[in-house]
């Protein structure tokens, strides 16, 4: 069984070289589309051409940040989340890419929705979506903050395990 759990962190590594090659090939796609839609002429279509190029790169952000994040914690660190601390940085790092994310698309749906109205209940719903996951996030942060305030030596291992990155 030791065997297997000493494969987790080259799993988790090959893991988080995936997400950061999906990136990349987002990075390479979002440049080109946008580059397209400028030299192809300023228009419209070329304003909506840069913004869904936009949309790419927030996909982008996400991956990369995702890839980031399983290297620290899971590579680096070696974490295992179980502390109330460690559990709260782990999601909100995700939870910030998520709602950008969200938002950035959103917005996008904006501004396809002036050729399909009917796109507008789309953007107006991701808007909602964006309000609801914050809600949800700051409540989740208000009730770990309880928990961490019990356990005061998780929160100080969890700031330990912080300068193995510096």
């Amino acid at each position: 069984m030791k065997f297997f759990l000493r494969l987790y962190p080259f799993v988790h590594a090959l893991m988080a070289l995936l997400f950061a090659g999906a990136s990349m090939a987002l990075m390479v796609i979002a440049a080109h589309n946008g580059w397209m839609a400028v030299t192809g002429g300023v228009d419209t279509t070329a304003g909506e051409a840069v913004i869904e190029a936009i949309g790419l790169l927030a996909a982008a952000v996400v991956a990369l940040q995702i890839s980031q994040t399983i290297t620290e914690e899971e590579v680096i660190r070696d974490a295992h989340i179980g502390a109330p601390t460690r559990v709260r940085r782990f999601l909100s790092r995700f939870m910030v890419v998520i709602v950008v994310a969200i938002a950035v698309e959103a917005l996008v749906a904006t501004f396809k929705s002036r050729e399909k109205p009917e796109l507008m209940l789309h953007a107006a719903v991701m808007f909602a979506a964006v309000g609801i996951v914050l809600a949800g996030w700051g409540v989740f942060i208000r009730l770990n903050r309880y928990a961490e305030e019990l356990e005061p030596e998780a929160m100080a291992e969890a700031k330990s395990e912080d300068q193995k990155l510096e």
